[in-house]
């Protein structure tokens, strides 16, 4: 007798799934740590009654319109209808002003400036307190480890604020002007 390898798929798949309702014990050993696991080995173990897990499907995204035909009659199928849709925002998008964001953009650069003279003046600090790699020893610094330790912090300081002074400079060069 020859068994349909659907019937024998089927089999297979509801044998395992009491598998993946699995019963969840919670036990507690001698040391009075709490242990969870699948099996009730232990005289200090009970069953966990949990609720159903609970899952959301994604809402489904809208269907995507149609690209426009290229105005032009001889213009090639792909430089003007894809591109083009795919960077357009869409029609309920909030259009912004054009001088309302030239505004913006002079409040931000005005205070990334800002930022970066302060960034710039704390470097300097920095490097002054660092003295290339030799700082004065302060007087709690009786331990040279202490010291070593202070270095070692300003020399990572220093490294971070040029990192902050490149990365705000970074930023000043993408504003519009």
């Amino acid at each position: 007798m020859k068994i349909p390898f659907s019937v024998l798929l089927a089999a297979s798949l509801l044998s395992a799934a009491p598998a993946a309702f699995a019963q969840i014990y919670r036990c507690e050993s001698e040391n009075g740590v709490t242990v969870y696991q699948g099996t009730s080995s232990g005289k200090n173990c009970r069953a966990l009654d949990l609720a159903p897990l609970t899952t959301i499907p994604a809402p489904k995204l809208p269907e995507p319109k149609p690209a426009a035909a290229p105005k032009a009659p001889g213009a090639a199928a792909g430089s003007a209808g894809a591109p083009a849709s795919a960077s357009r925002s869409p029609d309920s998008f909030p259009k912004v002003d054009s001088s309302v964001q030239r505004s913006r953009d002079n409040d931000r650069r005005r205070i990334l400036q800002s930022e970066l003279q302060k960034e710039e003046t704390k470097l300097a600090e920095l490097k002054d307190e660092y003295k290339d790699g030799e700082p004065d020893r302060l007087g709690s610094e009786r331990n040279y480890q202490r010291y070593l330790d202070r270095v070692q912090r300003l020399k990572e300081d220093i490294g971070r604020a040029e990192a902050n002074v490149a990365s705000i400079r970074r930023e000043l060069g993408m504003i519009k002007d």
